[in-house]
C-alpha cells in the first residue's frame, strides 16, 4: 500500500504542475502589455491618424453650443490582429466630446499591432483627441 501511495503522490504532483503551466501559458497568451519593444501603430503612422480624425469628426452641437473645447483622453487595447477594443473615455471634457472621440477611434481601421519578442501582442494605448473650434 505504502509503495503503491508513494508512487502517486510525485505522478499527482506532475499533473498539477502541468496543470499550473498550461493555465500559465493560456494567461500569458491573453496578457495585455502596457509597454513593448514596437509600440502598435496606425497605417502610416499618427500624423495619418489625426488626418483621419480631422476629415470623420462631427462636433458635437452641445460642444459647439458651449463653446467645449479641449483634449479628451481615450485608451483602447490594439489586438494582435490589429483590431481595437476596450475602446473608452479616461479623462473627458463632455458636452458630447467623449461619445464622439469614442466613435472616431472604434471608426479608425486596423492598426499594426504592437510586437514584443518576435510576436504580436495584445497592448493598451493611450492618445489624446484634441476638440478644438475654429474662427
Amino acid at each position: 500500500m505504502k509503495k503503491i501511495l508513494l508512487t502517486l503522490i510525485p505522478l499527482l504532483f506532475l499533473l498539477t504542475a502541468e496543470a499550473q503551466t498550461t493555465d500559465s501559458a493560456r494567461n500569458s497568451n491573453n496578457m495585455v502589455f502596457t509597454s513593448v519593444e514596437h509600440a502598435p501603430e496606425y497605417p502610416g503612422g499618427i500624423s495619418q491618424f489625426y488626418k483621419f480624425l480631422a476629415k470623420y469628426m462631427r462636433y458635437p452641437a452641445a460642444a459647439k453650443e458651449n463653446n467645449t473645447e479641449g483634449r479628451v483622453i481615450v485608451t483602447m487595447v490594439v489586438e494582435k490582429d490589429g483590431s481595437l477594443s476596450d475602446v473608452h473615455v479616461v479623462k473627458g471634457i463632455g458636452s458630447n466630446c467623449d461619445e464622439e472621440a469614442v466613435r472616431l477611434v472604434k471608426l479608425s481601421s486596423p492598426w499594426k499591432p504592437g510586437i514584443q519578442n518576435g510576436h504580436a501582442v495584445k497592448v493598451q494605448y493611450t492618445l489624446p483627441i484634441i476638440f478644438e473650434l475654429g474662427n
